[in-house]
């Protein structure tokens, strides 16, 4: 059956976090930091609106582009919270934010085009360039920095085929930001070069220590700037598959068409939830938004704290909710890492470099659990570490 296989589909390469995770769920009482998902439930006023509309019968189609109102609602808080402005016209619901992505690049790229992704990311950006016929391109994010994307780094590998960046941040997996200052250096390279930027802002929400600033919000980048965001991570919504882009006219028109062909439109019930979310939450200043925050917070300087005291270097994440911890100390790879230590005490984490070749000599841990299961998982890596140490 491979014969009817594209050559693209079978060079493929398996997402590596799905690898890895398909080999601890074999096993028995693992406890994990693998997966990227709030633990918080949904609010009930959010799950409320979506039992709701189902009762009253909205289980149609909505306009391809989403629901007037949510999208109305989508520019009123991207104005609101990030200083960020989009009109209702220039944004599309689509299904999460991983559509968006998709949408994206689907609409920009010809064969041979390169797009630069900073390395280490969200492992779905290269493969969906690839799959395009469009060429990833790496550039160095160093941790003793914050991982932070630099104008020399850039220039390195910018070429006459470079046509975009992918800018994540906050960043999965090693929560780095971009504050204003750093941004301010890399748009006069983007200026000079010519390049549009797809802006991965799902995370936004999820800020520590100041807040997010977004690369759209410079009024010098606003027309090359495809935003992208959702509800997943700071709303507890990742089942309900809801998600937005934002963009100049042209390439909204591009993905819009693409997303009718692909898509239709974002679930009926899903918009109504996400609308009731926007809606209450500038009733009461996002209040849910910044509750979850807050513990967020908490747990990842509880993190922090411990992985520096058993000796994994790590410098502190400002967003998301990841830490990144290196393991070059142990004489391991991330990947020899993680697998002696979902054997030996199971626990899982995952291996830096499914993000990237500049993620090698790391691991991904998630924040986004119960403080309990937290603190056992780290004192079996603390107890693994140890023991690492004691055989020397």
């Amino acid at each position: 059956m491979r014969d009817f296989l594209s050559e693209r589909a079978k060079n493929l390469k398996p997402s590596g976090i799905r690898k890895f995770f398909d080999i601890a769920a074999a096993q028995k009482d693992v406890i994990s930091l693998g997966v990227g998902e709030p633990d918080f439930i949904t609010p009930w006023k959010i799950r409320d609106a979506g039992i709701s509309v189902i009762k009253r019968g909205y289980t149609q189609y909505t306009s391809n582009k989403g629901l007037p109102a949510l999208r109305e609602e989508i520019s009123l808080y991207l104005k609101e919270i990030f200083n960020v402005e989009y009109s209702a016209d220039n944004t599309i619901v689509t299904v999460g934010a991983s559509e968006a992505i998709d949408l994206a690049f689907r609409a920009i790229i010809n064969d041979g085009d390169e797009v630069l992704v900073p390395d280490p990311s969200y492992v779905s950006y290269k493969p969906c360039v690839e799959l395009l016929g469009g060429k990833a391109v790496s550039v160095a994010c160093s941790g003793e920095n914050g991982f932070k994307l630099t104008p020399e780094e850039l220039e390195k590998v910018i070429t006459k085929k470079t046509k975009a960046l992918v800018f994540p941040y906050p960043n999965n997996p090693t929560g780095g930001v971009m504050e204003r200052e750093y941004i301010e250096k890399i748009i006069p390279v983007l200026l000079k070069h010519d390049i549009l930027v797809i802006a991965d802002e799902i995370y936004a929400e999820l800020s520590y220590g100041g807040k997010h600033c977004s690369i759209a919000s410079f009024a010098q980048m606003k027309d090359r700037v495809i935003y992208i965001s959702g509800f997943s991570k700071a709303f507890a919504m990742t089942g309900w598959r809801i998600g937005f882009v934002c963009a100049p006219k042209d390439i909204l028109d591009a993905m819009l068409k693409i997303h009718q062909y692909t898509i239709i439109c974002a679930p009926i019930f899903s918009q109504y939830a996400a609308l009731e979310g926007l809606k209450d939450g500038r009733e009461n200043g996002y209040r849910d938004v910044k509750e979850m925050c807050a513990e967020y917070d908490k747990r990842r300087k509880f993190m922090l704290r411990t992985f520096n005291e058993m000796g994994l270097t790590c410098f502190e994440p400002k967003g998301a909710f990841y830490i990144f911890p290196c393991v070059k100390s142990t004489g391991m790879t991330g990947e020899e890492f993680a697998t002696r230590l979902l054997q030996e005490k199971k626990v899982a984490v995952v291996p830096g470099d499914a993000f990237g070749e500049f993620g090698k000599y790391y691991v991904r841990c998630s924040y986004a659990y119960a403080m309990k299961d937290l603190v056992t998982a780290t004192e079996k890596i603390a107890q693994f570490v140890k023991g690492l140490k004691d055989k020397k």
